[in-house]
């Protein structure tokens, strides 16, 4: 039997992804399955209950991570790490992270069936609480200490204590990083989020790498004062350099040559009443580019403005490199892999770099990593609207089989 033999049964994972959404069902045809909530809680549940039925020894890791082991034959070889989320934003949709987690989980069912002996272990991944931070891959690679889980979220609730509340255990969480060189490679199937391949009609993406991220936050101070006696003249008006902030940013990243973006994704203004002059505004600029190093001089141009801006409106400025994170790129040979077994799959691709993070980010930190999308209808993403067409959805899974099962025999 060749590799090429094998096909998911894309009827039943379309079938399951729809199962998976009711967990968190929201009354307008969303998805609400916010990481450590009750709909998580049942939506993990089910999704052990299906890497059981698929023949899988399930595990719940230290930081919360579900794996499911389907073992190797040959002794001595690495681990093939397959996975993706299934924590939703609020208000979200049926197919982001849950496409790439119950992919993974029918590529294990499929070889159970087919009664196909891996060389290597193969271990299927959920990763917990990719929305709000990577959390669950973030501890797989080591980047969670104990002062990161007993710090207080915004709830008031600690990670350690929402951890422990999916099965983990954060005494142990330096446990969770796999031994060096024990993982062969990582693989992940996600959508798009965004429009190139769904407008271009492109079956694959292969994902180069992935965008670093400037996060600042900026503070605007002026003065509150009476809406209704206060000369124009006279007033200190923070929203008024928030507003020219904002269309400076976008200027300035437009105007700049290269693929970065730029987005003001945050303004709250104080103290937001309709009869008083706002005296201080917070926003968050981001910047988010492959290349880091274009990011700086961008940054620079925007606070130059900034400053100009807080004179002429009589206002005063603070801000904050809130996050910083590095630009990662794929294994180059995971690319081949998959650009290889698409062609051979019938199927049209393009190499092209994911502009949102993703778990994959963080296993290119202890592995060679891979990860494929495929088109979302109309780019949309973080919506009850999402949506990707069943056969895209198999397209997609079948290439995660066959790029397993070549990896499984290099």
């Amino acid at each position: 039997m060749t590799e090429y033999d094998l096909r998911v049964n894309a009827d039943r994972l379309n079938r399951r992804i729809a199962e998976l959404a009711e967990f968190g069902q929201l009354p307008g045809g969303g998805v609400s399955r916010v990481a450590f909530s009750e709909a998580d809680v049942e939506g993990r549940r089910y999704a052990m209950s299906l890497m059981q039925n698929a023949g899988l020894n399930v595990r719940v890791d230290p930081a919360g991570n579900i794996l499911g082991r389907r073992e190797g034959g040959v002794a001595g070889e690495g681990v093939i790490l397959v996975g993706s989320h299934i924590d939703t934003v609020p208000d979200g949709g049926a197919y982001d992270g849950a496409l790439g987690s119950l992919a993974a989980i029918e590529v294990a069912h499929t070889l159970t069936h087919a009664g196909y002996r891996n060389r290597h272990p193969l271990d299927i991944v959920i990763w917990c609480d990719e929305e709000s931070g990577l959390t669950g891959s973030r501890g797989f690679v080591g980047e969670l200490s104990t002062d990161d889980m007993s710090r207080p979220g915004k709830d008031g609730t600690t990670l350690a204590e929402k951890v422990r509340r999916i099965g983990g255990d954060p005494a142990r969480i330096h446990e969770a990083k796999p031994e060096p060189g024990s993982i062969a490679a990582y693989l992940e199937l996600h959508v798009e989020q965004g429009s190139i391949l769904h407008s271009e009609g492109i079956d694959v993406g292969i994902v180069q790498g992935f965008v670093g991220v400037q996060h600042y936050d900026v503070v605007i101070k002026g003065v509150p004062n009476h809406a209704g006696t206060t000369p124009m003249d006279r007033r200190s008006n923070a929203l008024l350099t928030a507003s020219e902030l904002v269309l400076a940013v976008d200027r300035i990243v437009k105007s700049t040559p290269g693929r970065q973006v730029g987005t003001v994704g945050r303004l709250i203004v104080r103290p937001g009443a309709a009869n008083v002059i706002p005296g201080q505004v917070d926003l968050t600029v981001e910047l988010r580019d492959m290349d880091m190093t274009s990011l700086q001089p961008i940054w620079e141009a925007i606070s130059k403005e900034l400053e100009d801006l807080s004179a002429k409106h009589d206002t005063t400025v603070s801000y904050e490199l809130r996050q910083s994170l590095e630009g990662t790129v794929t294994d180059p040979g995971l690319r081949a892999v998959i650009a290889e077994v698409s062609k051979d799959l019938g199927l049209s691709s393009t190499e092209m770099p994911s502009g949102a993070g993703h778990d994959a980010q963080k296993l290119t930190k202890v592995c060679s990593a891979g990860m494929i999308f495929v088109p979302s209808v109309g780019g949309v993403s973080h919506s009850p609207d999402e949506f990707t067409r069943p056969e895209d959805v198999a397209n997609g899974a079948n290439v995660l089989l066959q790029s397993v099962l070549k990896v499984d025999m290099m």
